[in-house]
């Protein structure tokens, strides 16, 4: 297994450059007339940008055959998580002022804000299981059942932005398209499997 210490310590720097920049950008305010909008668009954009990345990690490996890319698949999710978390206290901050009995009402409201809850309490418990202790704890086959949510998340998560931006749509389009495209890889290696290899040969762990 290849060392992946130093890889993982470089995504996590880079992971919070877009924060550092965002801040950066609410504090020179260089944000627009309406930097709340700039930092539930920033936050949502980069839970979704994570959330993508996590979920092309398996197709890059299986296409690479470069196994020890799975190491960086669950600090990629936790990034996610962590973004979308920064969203939501954005919402519950600045939107709703910690008014929380406000909350159902808005949800029922404006469907995009319930997608956009669905798709957060989906990646949660995906972030809470994400340590080994939980794999264990959970079992291997139970763990993989779970963390296929991802995908549910994923498409909570691009229509939330779609319903969101209501004109033009290119950006959250784009997202969906990626996410259909990953969806396809793992239909088709479900449905057709690669040939397995020679006795002898390496073999691909199980996502």
């Amino acid at each position: 297994m290849k060392d992946t210490r130093f890889p993982k310590f470089l995504i996590f720097i880079n992971a919070l450059v877009p924060l550092a920049l965002m801040l950066w950008d609410v504090y020179q305010r260089r944000v627009g007339a309406n930097p709340l909008e700039f930092v539930t668009r920033t936050t949502g954009m980069l839970t979704l940008v994570f959330l993508m990345i996590t979920l092309a990690v398996s197709p890059l490996r299986q296409i690479t055959r470069l196994n020890w890319l799975v190491e960086f698949r669950r600090l990629l999710g936790l990034f996610a998580f962590f973004y979308g978390v920064l969203h939501l206290i954005t919402y519950i901050w600045f939107d709703r002022f910690f008014n929380f009995k406000s909350v159902p009402g808005d949800v029922v409201s404006r469907p995009f804000i319930a997608i956009g809850m669905l798709a957060f309490f989906l990646m949660a418990p995906l972030a809470i299981t994400s340590t080994n202790k939980m794999v264990k704890r959970l079992g291997g086959k139970r763990w993989n059942q779970l963390h296929k949510l991802v995908y549910v998340a994923g498409i909570a998560g691009v229509l939330h932005f779609w319903l969101l931006v209501k004109s033009d749509t290119r950006l959250p389009l784009t997202f969906g398209f990626v996410l259909m495209l990953l969806l396809a890889h793992r239909l088709f290696v479900k449905f057709y499997p690669p040939v397995k290899p020679m006795p002898g040969a390496s073999v691909l762990p199980p996502d």
